[in-house]
């Protein structure tokens, strides 16, 4: 309600169950209201029986993309427990509808659902590029590895069309700028000429996220992401191209896919992978209601115990959003996985072995010449 009292549905609605809005090939099943509005939608039978019938065979949600005007293409953080300060992020949602994805509630901030709308409606940066550029050629700028793609999947879908990933990368190719790119997709294969060419000079690091090696659980998990094993596929072919790449096995949820945890690894180490991490699943704001209407429809048997487990990880919670802690969770439970974890990446190998993001160059950075300037520059070298 506008004045801030609770929500309520009208007298006797409450009887009529409410109809799933799930779509085919959606992660999410719910649109959940934005947080920052004070008033709510509520969809309820008025007593003509209705309902059920206007939400049975809904059609697909087509995915529709709208420009994004910002003034900027750097993100910058001083979180300290992520290993980056800057990040560029060609696009804001994700069509891979991933149920789990921490970035969700940032959909809000646009006056978006986290849910739906989070996986169907995208916004795109047109000139991302270009606004990146602007930003490198300032005054005093200091080189640090940039984040692609740290909020929402550089190659998801729609970059096979719109190729500004491709850009961005041309872009610090150009500037000899160091990058490191985590993605669920197979799509960054198709900018192996240029990772290649970035990696024997230590300037870029690719890691690919798996979370299941279970192509059903995928499915249901992460529908429009590639398939575990294209994903592995994909690690073997740039590590045999000489670009580095590491696993990132996440989230691990409890009494979901963490036990599949050493497989993960196992397999990723033996396609080639340098390195490897994993984090806790994160529920934060509109995550907890998704996720638990997401086990409801897929895992009803268990969905009680996977939350109790995780609640063991967050102190009685479903989450807990303090630094240091929010990504690998506290008590036995996460402890063991951490163990698990560690020994698992010291038996295969995967300890860092690639160097890491710290390893890149940083100083080869380098502000070319804008166009325009550079046939002036080579003319007056003739001299």
């Amino acid at each position: 309600m506008p004045d801030g009292t609770p929500h309520r549905l009208p007298p006797g609605s409450e009887a009529f169950a409410m109809p799933s809005p799930a779509r085919k090939g959606r992660g999410a099943g719910l649109n959940p209201p934005i947080r920052f509005e004070s008033s709510a939608r509520h969809a309820f039978d008025d007593g003509w029986g209705t309902l059920e019938a206007a939400f049975a065979d809904l059609p697909p949600l087509p995915t529709t993309l709208t420009p994004d005007k910002s003034k900027s293409a750097l993100a910058w953080n001083d979180s300290p427990d992520i290993g980056f300060d800057r990040a560029v992020n060609p696009y804001r949602g994700c069509e891979h509808g991933c149920v789990y994805c921490y970035a969700r509630p940032s959909h809000a901030y646009l006056g978006l659902s986290p849910g739906l709308d989070f996986e169907t409606r995208l916004l795109f940066k047109p000139d991302v590029a270009a606004l990146l550029e602007k930003e490198l050629r300032k005054p005093g700028y200091v080189a640090r590895p940039i984040a692609l793609g740290s909020n929402t999947d550089p190659y998801q879908p729609v970059e096979r069309t719109l190729k500004l990933t491709r850009a961005v990368l041309e872009l610090l190719d150009r500037f000899e700028h160091p990058v490191t790119i985590v993605t669920k997709s197979a799509g960054v294969l198709r900018d192996m000429d240029i990772l290649g060419a970035m990696a024997k000079r230590n300037l870029v690091r690719v890691c690919l996220s798996v979370t299941t090696l279970d192509p059903r659980l995928a499915r249901i998990m992460e529908p429009r992401a590639a398939t575990p094993e294209r994903r592995i596929a994909a690690i073997r072919q740039l590590a045999d191209a000489g670009i580095p790449t590491a696993v990132l096995a996440a989230p691990m949820i409890p009494g979901v896919n963490d036990a599949e945890l050493e497989s993960i690894l196992e397999r990723c180490a033996a396609a080639g992978a340098g390195s490897a991490g994993y984090v806790l699943l994160r529920l934060p704001h509109e995550i907890k209601q998704l996720f638990e209407d997401w086990l409801a429809r897929h895992m009803p048997e268990r969905a009680a115990r996977v939350l109790s487990l995780i609640r063991q990880t967050r102190g009685g919670a479903l989450y807990d959003s303090r630094f240091g802690i929010r990504q690998k969770g506290t008590g036995a439970y996460a402890d063991l996985l951490a163990q698990r974890f560690a020994i698992a990446a010291r038996r295969l190998g995967l300890e860092r072995r690639g160097g890491g993001v710290a390893a890149l160059d940083c100083s080869r950075f380098r502000v070319p010449p804008a166009e325009g300037r550079a046939a002036q520059t080579a003319q007056l070298a003739l001299f």
